[in-house]
């Protein structure tokens, strides 16, 4: 029987494509309705579009599905990440205001290791050849001491395009508050010379301190072009293909942002890819219950971790690249953005193994990459790789690695682990192996705790997710490590982040200095910057999402006079008169005291910027749902591998379980390995596995569960 006419037609599931462009390999997710399909290629460094392409083809011919279906396009990028890292930037100048040109190298006159007469600092993105200062002057309260010689501008121009210059950041002393000179400079150097990439401070970064707003708008100019670029050719592919809609992008504060946004300003997309993983993370947490969780990435070139309490990812204001010394803040060039706060370390798949000159086995942070790839690549890499010690131990299944895309040569692993690390080290081969995955695990959580204790947290009795190609590997013994008995591996780990863009917001937030007394405001400004903070940030939601109701967060950064460091308070929706002016102050010196310990009202606050964000749609609840205890059934393997057990000395065999096959509640009794597409999760023994209603693998160490259990017995008794 057909159906009636006045039948509604069923709506076809949503299509939504998301991708994560990583240092060693390329994720894909597509997800159509309850039905998700991924792939994982390695990335093409010369060229990242061309991974990204042949992968989105390649899922969509699967489904049987052409360009156009999809509504949505996620993209995320280390391109950014790898530019500033590896200094392959674009040639790039500075223009400042005359006699500010070694701020670049002055920075913040402080040393992040007070007692190294060694001292090494980060070698700026832009030489002392290319930094230029021009005459103007403004003040702190954007009146114009010096009007801008524009006669100099225009003789510079000729100066940029004689030493080649791509691109040139623009950054004038107080242009967060007079950003007309800034606009100025622009308008000359494009009538100049069209074809010149320029950023400019005042709109990249309209914030006080003027180190860390020149460095941002460096490293932007500095990375514009080569992002720009793969952006816009990568558009331009998927539009000629079908592509209906602007792609979408990640950004590092863990929203989504239009095409536009990216091209305009891509160093809010230096940590894209890490901040997807955060909110991937995020939404495990609030779907099984887990307030205080510990985020786990580890993919081919590093691992990241992040701290999640109350569901909510650690936000910072800014953070630092290119540390001389991984471990030291202040070590590293700041950049002024919205970010997830993470600590991320160069250990992955493809970090490579040596024995330093101490004769011990060191690891990373340098990495393989995706070409050559590791030994067992078969791709040309000599050097022995993390991936490699998986090989020689037999925790990987070589037909089964990244989806059979990479043919995986255990043999070719062990000679790199013989000629590198087992000779040299006088070990035997597994010995060397097993080595460098305990060093390597062992960096790992020393990095969560060095990041618990620049925060203030700690790392026991969390639960750890743990997703990536490599994470599920040593998720497991990283939990050991840190005092963690529970491990969560969400369903399509391997390519987590990319699934994580898909849970994003739309959103984009605004800061804007504006530093006054609270208790002298000028309430009309203060009501004009957030009402153009507003119009600013709606604009660029409204873009990616026309059609969906926004909700908006207002903050003030305030701090006591005198101070140098400020903290964030939530402003009231409505107009800023002096009712809200007085509600503000008793707020802050509320919060203070939360913080501190004690406020201080014999001391006057003043607010330094003002923020404003919009998100388009809803904010997503937190779900009820807990993790459920394990089952007592046995799961059944699919077949049996042999591993090197290092306590034992010995080989020996251990069952392998099809992650797709396992019913919920079913238990895995360590040690074991739990295989699928993208990778695999080891059990090692002490622990046991099961999945969860909600997808997820859940591992527990079974010592800790039982000491924990004693515990609450004897207190309770």
């Amino acid at each position: 029987m057909s159906a009636s006419p006045s039948a509604p037609a069923a709506r076809r599931p949503a299509i939504r494509v998301a991708v994560d462009v990583g240092g060693t390999f390329t994720d894909i997710v597509l997800e159509q309705g309850e039905l998700r399909r991924s792939a994982k290629l390695l990335t093409t460094p010369a060229a990242p579009e061309q991974a990204v392409l042949a992968g989105i083809d390649e899922l969509l011919q699967a489904a049987g599905l052409p360009w156009n279906a999809v509504e949505r396009l996620v993209l995320g990028t280390t391109l950014a990440t790898n530019a500033l890292i590896e200094r392959k930037g674009a040639r790039t100048a500075l223009i400042t205001t005359a006699g500010f040109r070694d701020l670049v190298e002055i920075g913040l006159e402080d040393r992040y290791a007070q007692y190294d007469i060694f001292l090494d600092k980060p070698e700026p993105l832009v030489p002392r050849d290319r930094r230029h200062g021009v005459a103007e002057r403004v003040d702190a309260q954007g009146r114009v001491l010096i009007p801008l010689d524009e006669e100099q501008v225009r003789a510079l121009a000729a100066r940029l395009r004689d030493d080649g210059v791509q691109s040139v950041a623009v950054c004038l002393l107080h242009s967060y508050a007079h950003p007309a000179h800034e606009r100025r400079v622009r308008d000359i150097l494009r009538a100049e010379l069209p074809e010149l990439w320029i950023s400019l401070s005042s709109d990249v970064c309209a914030e006080i301190r003027e180190f860390p707003r020149l460095s941002t708008v460096c490293a932007n100019a500095y990375v514009q072009p080569q992002v720009s670029g793969y952006l816009r050719r990568f558009e331009a592919a998927a539009l000629e293909r079908g592509l209906r809609a602007e792609p979408f992008l990640m950004t590092s504060g863990g929203a989504i942002a239009t095409l536009q946004t990216g091209v305009e300003e891509p160093v809010r997309l230096v940590e894209s890819g890490p901040a997807g993983g955060a909110i991937l993370a995020q939404h495990i947490a609030e779907q099984v219950g887990a307030a205080r969780a510990l985020s786990f990435d580890m993919g081919g070139t590093t691992a990241k971790i992040c701290y999640i309490d109350d569901y909510q990812p650690q936000v910072s204001r800014s953070f630092e690249f290119g540390r001389v010394h991984r471990h030291l803040k202040g070590s590293g060039l700041p950049i002024r953005i919205p970010v997830i706060e993470m600590i991320e370390i160069g250990a992955g798949g493809g970090s490579i193994a040596r024995i330093n000159h101490l004769g011990v086995i060191q690891v990373g942070p340098d990495s393989a990459g995706s070409s050559p790839g590791p030994a067992a690549y078969g791709l040309g890499g000599q050097h022995a790789t993390v991936t490699d010690a998986h090989a020689v131990l037999g925790t990987i299944t070589p037909e089964r690695f990244a989806v059979g895309k990479v043919a995986l040569d255990p043999s070719l692993a062990r000679l790199a682990v013989q000629a590198h690390l087992a000779r040299p080290g006088k070990l035997a081969d597994p010995e060397a192996a097993h080595a460098v995955l305990e060093v390597v695990t062992e960096n790992m959580a020393n990095a969560a705790r060095v990041h618990a204790s620049e925060l203030g947290r700690d790392a026991e009795d969390r639960t750890l997710i743990a997703f990536g190609g490599a994470a599920p590997l040593h998720a497991a013994l990283l939990a050991r490590k840190l005092g963690i008995a529970t491990v969560i591996v969400p369903e399509s780990a391997g390519v987590g982040s990319a699934v994580g863009f898909l849970w994003a917001p739309i959103a984009y937030q605004a800061v804007r200095s504006l530093h006054q007394r609270l208790d002298r405001a000028d309430l009309d400004l203060v009501e004009r910057t957030l009402e153009s903070l507003t119009e600013q940030v709606q604009a660029v939601v409204r873009r990616a999402a026309p059609d969906e109701p926004q909700t908006l967060r207002r903050q003030v950064y305030m701090r006591y006079a005198g101070q140098g460091h400020e903290i964030a308070i939530d402003l009231a929706p409505g107009l800023f008169d002096a009712d809200a002016a007085r509600a503000l102050a008793a707020q802050f010196a509320e919060r203070y005291a939360q913080i501190y310990g004690r406020s201080l009202p014999h001391v006057p606050a003043e607010t330094v910027s003002w923020s404003v964000a919009a998100q388009a749609g809803a904010r997503r609840a937190i779900a009820a749902d807990v993790i459920d205890a394990a089952g007592s059934t046995p799961a059944t393997p699919s077949g049996r591998r042999t591993l090197y057990d290092f306590e034992r000395a010995r080989w020996r065999e251990v069952p392998v379980y099809e992650r797709t096959a396992l019913a919920a509640g079913q238990q895995v009794q360590g040690p074991a390995l739990v295989v699928e597409d993208e990778t695999t999760t080891h059990v090692p023994e002490g622990f046991a596995a099961h999945r969860s209603p909600q997808g997820s693998l859940v591992l527990h160490d079974l010592q800790r569960v039982s000491a924990t259990a004693s515990t609450y017995l004897e207190t309770t008794a």
